[in-house]
């Protein structure tokens, strides 16, 4: 990854107990996992036996809620550059009307549980959609299993935001499969990952995840894709970041935000932010245009927000979205601690779902 930014730490994010002494779930262990977690994915998916299609699906959907969702924007990027139907990821209770007999519907959801899923998983059966369940268990599998649908499962027990290999991996193969996108080099991404220079392993001097950590402390991250792929990891990063270091955190992609987005930075100064901090995720091949949209944009933003810019790693766009978002995984865990905050804590979240039980639907 590219970048170098200051070294004054006020934390020492290169001392293991240091950055783990608030972090009692594991959070930080979790995410040094996600290339073995990708290989255990992989292996697990290998063994499934996939329905055969009677025919091509006149579209694909990946339903979902957070963290069990954030793989389908990845599958969604894998078929706007190569997919044989259009994708979408719903992220609500029920489906689009259009859905229908032959269609395939991903239902995602790592407990089982999630309500939302559940719902959509009914309407894609009543629709009369192929329905692949990816979780770890919970109610999802036991009635796609009784209603005859492929189920994977996956390892349970951690937090969904922690599982993007077990529930990404599987729907990207499966569609693979499905002869719907090209096929993937997942190894290779794997072994990417491994390299990289982001764990703690790596003392802060010469790693950029520690040294962008720091730059986000006591900011608000303005998250900036170079494109449309790259704002959908700048929504992963900035999801990260809201559950993980408890920072708000705001994201947009090239070129939309220039036609709306830029001009909110004209009064900027006067919200009473102490500072923001843009970050620019970009792929490293972008054309000459969005370059100059990246440099014309930051140049009018001026002095109300310094810009970093990180560059994905690979030769293929998963290879490039896995790097970057695991990336962004690392940041987030070491602003969490430079934050002085439990990472895998969601009290909030866990008060709002019990509120809304109360609530019939």
């Amino acid at each position: 990854m590219q970048g170098t930014f200051g070294l004054d730490l006020p934390v020492d994010l290169d001392n293991r107990l240091t950055v783990t002494e608030l972090d009692p779930k594991g959070m930080l262990k979790l995410t040094e996992d996600f290339p073995r977690q990708c290989r255990e994915a992989l292996a697990i998916v290998e063994a499934i036996k996939f329905p055969l299609l009677d025919r091509r699906p006149g579209s694909v959907v990946v339903t979902g809620m957070g963290g069990s969702a954030a793989g389908g924007d990845f599958v969604k990027a894998l078929f706007d550059q190569q997919g044989a139907v259009p994708m979408i990821v719903n992220r609500d209770y029920g489906l689009p009307p259009y859905l229908g007999v032959g269609d395939i519907v991903f239902c995602c959801s790592y407990s089982g549980n999630t309500e939302e899923t559940l719902s959509a998983y009914a309407s894609a059966k009543k629709a009369g959609a192929k329905v692949i369940s990816v979780t770890s268990g919970g109610k999802l599998k036991e009635i796609s299993e009784a209603d005859g649908f492929t189920v994977i499962t996956v390892p349970g027990g951690q937090p969904p935001r922690t599982a993007l290999g077990y529930l990404l991996i599987p729907v990207i193969y499966a569609c693979q499969k499905f002869r719907l996108i090209h096929e993937q080099d997942f190894v290779g991404a794997i072994d990417l990952l491994e390299s990289t220079r982001c764990d703690l392993t790596v003392e802060a001097k010469g790693n950029p995840a520690k040294q962008l950590a720091e730059k986000m402390r006591g900011a608000v991250p303005i998250l900036y894709g170079l494109g449309s792929w790259q704002g959908l990891v700048a929504n992963r990063w900035r999801c990260q970041i809201n559950e993980n270091a408890k920072q708000l955190a705001f994201s947009n992609a090239y070129p939309e935000l220039d036609h709306n987005e830029v001009l909110g930075w004209v009064e900027a100064n006067k919200l009473g932010v102490d500072k923001f901090v843009g970050i620019v995720l970009e792929d490293g091949t972008e054309t000459a245009k969005m370059k100059a949209r990246a440099s014309i944009s930051e140049s009018l933003i001026g002095s109300n927000c310094p810009f970093i810019h990180i560059q994905a790693q690979g030769d293929t766009l998963l290879k490039r979205m896995l790097t970057l978002a695991y990336f962004g995984d690392f940041v987030s865990i070491y602003l969490a601690r430079l934050n002085g905050v439990d990472p895998e804590n969601i009290d909030w979240l866990i008060q709002l779902k019990e509120e809304l039980g109360r609530i019939e639907s």
